[in-house]
């Protein structure tokens, strides 16, 4: 079966480099991911884009719009973007410059979407300073990537990243479709009300674990682990809006899709490895074509 990997990264992301040396032991680079994706049958991945101008500041506040792929100087053939938002540059006389970079970048067709980094950035989702960024959106027809749950970095603040606080924004931007990253987690039973109660909202499931095959089989052996996920799924009950992602390079991606699999019902494995990806992001169903 063929899989899109809809959450990795391919940024120079000082702890990015760090997980992948000593928790995932993954070849943080192109020709690893390449490999990786070979391997597990993954046709197209999207990446993320965020970007840091010192060492160890993920997110970093200076960082200009849009934030890309920034570990190449292109995006390879095998990848998508969605683009990542510095809110603390949408104020101010800077704004005009920003959001006009962000637009010239929203018409490349390799963009899928665009990326916020909820709690990391502290703005809340519905906060004004993004309208300008989901008038964008709206105008191109591609879909807000939002970060949820827990922040990789101590300096992110949890309140910002509720997944509750999309369920405002959905509500105020009916006309854009939404993705909430990480099912919330550890707030997975709000995430699931979320997208079962919004029609433009949907989750993806990267990210839930971090780690080499021994952490993976500590918690795929975890029933209270498993099922924290599993009651949210089925409370939901709209795999049609599920997604699968890795979070790559926090996780491998053939025990990351193991993981996964285990998680989500047989019958609904098409969906969520790669039929719910083209409902949601428009665009790749070309740069699919274009692969061949």
């Amino acid at each position: 079966m063929p899989i899109i990997d809809i959450h990795i990264h391919l940024s120079d992301i000082d702890s990015f480099h760090r997980t992948a040396i000593d928790l995932s032991k993954v070849d943080y680079s192109t020709a690893g991911l390449k490999a990786e994706f070979d391997r597990n049958d993954v046709i197209l991945g999207i990446g993320m884009g965020v970007s840091e101008q010192t060492k160890g500041a993920f997110p970093d506040s200076s960082s200009p719009n849009p934030m890309g792929l920034d570990l190449e100087e292109q995006v390879p053939s095998f990848l998508m973007e969605c683009v990542g938002i510095n809110p603390n540059r949408l104020d101010g006389r800077q704004a005009q410059d920003e959001l006009d970079r962000i637009e010239a970048r929203l018409r490349s067709p390799e963009v899928a979407g665009i990326k916020l980094y909820a709690g990391y950035y502290h703005h809340y989702v519905y906060d004004k300073i993004y309208t300008p960024v989901y008038e964008l959106a709206a105008k191109y027809n591609l879909p807000v990537v939002i970060h949820t749950g827990d922040t990789y970095s101590m300096n992110g603040l949890l309140k910002y990243s509720h997944p509750l606080t999309v369920d405002e924004l959905a509500l105020q931007q009916r006309g854009v479709n939404f993705m909430i990253c990480h099912l919330g987690d550890p707030w997975v039973m709000d995430a699931a009300e979320v997208v079962a109660k919004n029609p433009n909202v949907y989750a993806d499931l990267s990210g839930l674990v971090v780690g080499d095959r021994p952490h993976f089989e500590r918690f795929m052996n975890e029933p209270l682990f498993m099922d924290h996920f599993r009651r949210a799924l089925v409370y939901s009950d709209h795999y049609e809006k599920m997604l699968f992602g890795t979070d790559w390079p926090l996780a491998p991606i053939d025990l990351y899709a193991e993981f996964v699999r285990r998680l989500v019902p047989e019958q609904h494995h098409e969906k969520v490895f790669y039929e719910n990806a083209f409902g949601l992001f428009p665009r790749i169903s070309q740069r699919i074509a274009e692969l061949g």
